[in-house]
């Protein structure tokens, strides 16, 4: 696997370095990826964790601490064209799910997730 996404408890796994939280698989695809990318909806996604008492540090700090430890990037993806997929996500009424998963969609790269409901409805998301 090449290039692809990680949704937002991923990237909270990866900066607590919770590796018991991942299958093989998903460690595997981590090591040996070209590229890791997330949308910028992982970042607002976290800052909301942190403003409700989720998580400590700030999105800044995460992904300035991921970015240097896996290259993590942020995706500089339009927007209106994610805003236009996930129109069409009808199966969740949560919006971060919806934005990231279009995301990916936009860029047709899998999605590296553990929420059951994506991995149900998003063909391209994978954990096991």
């Amino acid at each position: 696997m090449e290039a692809f996404y990680l949704d937002t408890h991923i990237v909270v796994w990866l900066r607590e370095k919770a590796l018991e939280k991942f299958s093989s698989r998903a460690l595997q695809a981590i090591e040996n990826a070209s590229i890791l990318l997330i949308s910028p909806m992982v970042m607002m996604e976290l800052k909301y964790l942190q403003e409700i008492g989720r998580i400590s540090d700030a999105p800044y700090n995460i992904l300035g601490d991921l970015n240097a430890m896996i290259d993590l990037r942020i995706d500089e993806v339009e927007m209106s064209e994610v805003i236009k997929k996930s129109l069409f996500l009808e199966w969740t009424r949560d919006p971060f799910d919806r934005l990231i998963v279009a995301n990916a969609m936009v860029r047709d790269y899998p999605l590296l997730t553990k929420d059951e409901k994506i991995l149900t409805h998003y063909e391209g998301a994978f954990f096991e």
